[in-house]
């Protein structure tokens, strides 16, 4: 028996983020039923719309959450559902303390993990983590399984407090975030299940609703700067560690809800070890002549430069529970890259 039946109703927070959006696309397209968290009434409308497209908005309904750091954030929008999807965490750097980062993941985590308890149909909880919360400096080549922890962001936000790196903050904060979650289950011992996420840099086509390029998520931002001209060949040839589809982790936090064996498990997810360069190849040998006129100051950087030696992430356990095998990486930038060019000619121009 699956952990979760597909006809059950699903709490997913954060549902209009980047991520979440296909999260909810692919649960409705699943047949689960789905209550969504947004942060207004404006987000919710545009869920609406876009699943209208595909007759998918009949199985869907939108709670409000305004901030989901209140200890009592999702306790109405928790009510009578079967499992919790949690993705509500932020994703980027602009911030002055380390708390602003660390704040809104762990009690955002918390929040959503004591609503859940106090429903009892609920069988399953999903956290979207991060491979942040497991990759930390080695020595190469290093390889990365779901038993390791990054230790290292936290104790630089210990050490150095408000003038860590940001990046280090914000590695912490899903650090500590999925270090909560566990520790809340180990000591609350609930009637549910945990099974968390842990993708590298995600990519792949947009469906959130985005109104200017600086709204965009940071991974995806950082390729639209190449595309845009705006990042120098050098940068090109920066290793970032691995990527993966957007697509491939909305389906994999929707197979950890009707896998049993997910359960109390943590995964790993990647593609591919790489730096920009391998992904601005792929998107000069394969757009489409109007793809790339879309993109006329795209950064080539040095076409077929050997990619930096990096340590590697050992996602067998995913590829084995769940039988995934990741989408070809040259899909992964075709697709984001018709997607920014889309976005940009309908909503940012």
């Amino acid at each position: 028996m699956p952990a979760v039946p597909t006809d059950s109703l699903v709490l997913l927070t954060g549902a209009s983020g980047y991520l979440a959006v296909h999260v909810l696309q692919q649960l409705l397209e699943r047949g689960f039923r789905v209550r969504g968290t947004v942060r207004s009434k404006d987000k919710g409308d545009y869920l609406k719309q876009l699943l209208a497209k595909d007759g998918l908005d009949s199985k869907f309904e939108v709670a409000i959450v305004e901030d989901v750091e209140k200890p009592n954030a999702f306790d109405e929008a928790v009510k009578g559902v079967d499992a919790v999807v949690h993705t509500a965490s932020p994703f980027h750097f602009n911030v002055s303390k380390a708390d602003e980062l660390i704040g809104p993941a762990v009690q955002g985590t918390l929040s959503a993990l004591r609503a859940a308890s106090q429903e009892p149909k609920v069988k399953r909880v999903v956290i979207t983590a991060s491979f942040a919360c497991v990759v930390e400096p080695k020595e190469p080549v290093y390889t990365f399984t779901e038993k390791d922890w990054n230790n290292f962001s936290t104790q630089q936000v210990e050490e150095k407090g408000d003038d860590c790196d940001k990046s280090q903050m914000y590695r912490a904060s899903k650090t500590l975030a999925e270090r909560a979650a566990w520790d809340f289950v180990d000591k609350e011992k609930p009637s549910f299940d945990l099974t968390t996420i842990q993708p590298p840099l995600i990519f792949g086509p947009l469906l959130h609703q985005c109104e200017k390029p600086e709204s965009l998520n940071t991974s995806v931002n950082n390729f639209y700067q190449f595309l845009e001209g705006n990042k120098s060949a050098e940068d090109a040839q920066t290793g970032f560690g691995s990527f993966v589809d957007v697509r491939d982790v909305a389906h994999l936090h929707v197979e950890s809800l009707v896998k049993e064996e997910a359960g109390n498990e943590r995964f790993l997810v990647a593609t591919a070890d790489t730096s920009y360069q391998p992904l601005l190849d792929l998107f000069f040998q394969h757009a489409s002549p109007a793809l790339k006129d879309a993109f006329p100051s795209a950064q080539k950087g040095n076409p077929g430069a050997p990619k930096p030696t990096q340590n590697v992430i050992d996602t067998s356990k995913a590829r084995r529970v769940f039988g995934w095998a990741p989408k070809d990486p040259k899909d992964t930038v075709i697709d984001m890259a018709q997607s920014l060019s889309e976005y940009k000619k309908q909503k940012w121009t």
